[in-house]
C-alpha cells in the first residue's frame, strides 16, 4: 500500500491486524510510517500500545482476545500460551482471573516479559493444541505453569481437583509431568497431588482428610462405590467408614444446591437410609 493510502483505507489495516492487534513492523510495510504509528498512541489517540513494538487499532478497553493476540506477536513465532490463560480455555473455572499472560517461547529466543505478558523460555516447548485459532499448551502443562506459580495451597488444590474431578487430566499423567518437567515451585503441587491420589477431587476433601486423620477414629475410604446385598448401586460417598457402616458427605453449593442436583442428593440420602447407613 503506498504511503498515505492506509489513512483513507483503514479497513485495510485491519483486515491485515489479528482482532485489531498488528505489529508496528507491519504498519511500516503497510505505508504507516513507524513514527505516526507510535503518535497515534498517544493519550487520547486513536490507537493504543500494549506491548513494545505491538499496536492495537482502537482506544477502547481491549479484549481478552486482543491481549492474547498482542502477546503471541510480541513472543514471536512459536510462541504458546499456557498457564491460567489457556486454562479458561479450557474450560476451566478456578484459575485467577486476571489479564495476565503466560507464554512459552523456544530457548533461543531474546524477549523479555512486558507489561501484562510473563515469558518463560523453555528446551521442553510442547506441541501447541490449537483452540479457536489460539496455540495452548497440554491441559497437564498449563495447570501445571500455573501451579508452580501459585503460593495458595487451596488455589492449587481447586486448580489440580478441577482438573481430575472434571476428567480432564489423569492425576498419574500430573504426577509424571511434575517429575519430568521444572522442578521450581513444585513442593506445593506435590502436596496436593499426593492428597487427590488418595482420593480428594476438592479443596473441601483435602481439607477433611487431613482433619479426619486428626480425630483418631477408625480410617476413612475416599470415593468408594457401595453397593447392596443384591447388587445393586448404592452411592459414591466423599468418606466411607466400613467399620461402623458410615458415609461422610461434602455437598457444596456449587454441585448439590441446585433444583436438579438438590433432587438427585435427595434420592441419594433416600437410599443411604434404605440400607441402614448412617449419613454425615
Amino acid at each position: 500500500m503506498q504511503r498515505g493510502n492506509w489513512a483513507r483505507q483503514p479497513q485495510t489495516l485491519h483486515y491485515e491486524s489479528r482482532y485489531g492487534a498488528i505489529k508496528v513492523a507491519r504498519l511500516v510495510e503497510l505505508g504507516v510510517p513507524s513514527r505516526t504509528a507510535y503518535r497515534r498512541c498517544f493519550p487520547g489517540g486513536p490507537w493504543q500500545r500494549p506491548l513494545p513494538g505491538i499496536v492495537l487499532l482502537n482506544n477502547g478497553h481491549p479484549t481478552r482476545r486482543q491481549l492474547v493476540e498482542a502477546a503471541l506477536l510480541y513472543a514471536g513465532e512459536n510462541a504458546v500460551i499456557t498457564g491460567a490463560e489457556a486454562c479458561r480455555r479450557y474450560g476451566l473455572s478456578s484459575p485467577p482471573d486476571d489479564l495476565s499472560m503466560h507464554v512459552l517461547i523456544p530457548e533461543g529466543r531474546r524477549i523479555n516479559s512486558s507489561d501484562y505478558v510473563l515469558i518463560e523460555r523453555t528446551m521442553h516447548l510442547p506441541q501447541p493444541i490449537m483452540r479457536d485459532g489460539v496455540p495452548l499448551a497440554p491441559l497437564i502443562r498449563a495447570v501445571l505453569d500455573i501451579c508452580r506459580r501459585l503460593k495458595d495451597v487451596d488455589s492449587v488444590r481447586a486448580l489440580l481437583a478441577e482438573a481430575v474431578q472434571r476428567g480432564r487430566a489423569d492425576p498419574y499423567r500430573i504426577q509424571a509431568e511434575l517429575e519430568n518437567g521444572c522442578q521450581r515451585g513444585t513442593a506445593i503441587p506435590r502436596d496436593v497431588l499426593r492428597s487427590i491420589l488418595r482420593g480428594a477431587r476438592s479443596v473441601a476433601e483435602g481439607d477433611a482428610m487431613r482433619v479426619w486423620e486428626r480425630t483418631g477414629l477408625p480410617p476413612l475410604e475416599w470415593n468408594t462405590e457401595l453397593w447392596d446385598e443384591a447388587g445393586n448401586y448404592i452411592a459414591t460417598p466423599d468418606g466411607w467408614c466400613d467399620e461402623v457402616g458410615l458415609a461422610w458427605e461434602i455437598d457444596s453449593y456449587d454441585l448439590h444446591f441446585t433444583r436438579a442436583d438438590y433432587s438427585n442428593t435427595m434420592d441419594r440420602n433416600s437410599r443411604y437410609n434404605s440400607v441402614g447407613v448412617t449419613l454425615v
